[in-house]
């Protein structure tokens, strides 16, 4: 189950996640992250930031672990936990393309682990996106 993910799980996720980050390619900005991705099945995969000098060009890590899990595992992925830190010492919660992103494929209670001011965050994925775009149509969320 998803909302037992132990600690000591999410702690291994990030310490994946930065690991990753050590592979960032960021030459222009210097920013390093990486992400991890916990899936259904058990399964790890991560993902770095890849820059390029047209910067709106740039892969984030986060997205970089998902299509890295489709590549391998398939359509059919859903992301249990999701992990993301970088080597700068700044909070590094996914950005609001990659909570999009990452929406197509993560359960609504699954969690999100990142570095943040006061130490180490834990969200579920609805708490930070709470309305993300979705073709299909459920209620109308203004109602709600």
């Amino acid at each position: 189950m998803i909302s037992s993910t132990s600690e000591e799980r999410l702690a291994d996720l990030l310490q994946q996640a930065t690991e990753a980050a050590k592979r960032s390619y960021s030459p222009y900005s210097g920013f390093k992250v990486g992400a991890a991705l916990l899936l259904n099945n058990g399964q790890v995969v991560t993902g770095t930031n890849v820059e390029n000098v047209s910067f709106g060009l740039t892969v984030c890590a986060e997205r970089s672990a998902l299509v890295r899990g489709v590549s391998e595992f398939g359509p059919g992925i859903r992301i249990a936990a999701v992990a993301v830190a970088n080597l700068n010492g700044a909070a590094s919660p996914p950005c609001g393309a990659c909570r999009q992103m990452l929406a197509e494929f993560a359960e609504p209670e699954a969690l999100v682990v990142f570095p943040a001011a006061l130490g180490v965050k834990t969200l579920r994925f609805d708490e930070i996106l709470p309305l993300g775009f979705d073709m299909k149509l459920k209620s109308d969320p203004v109602k709600n």
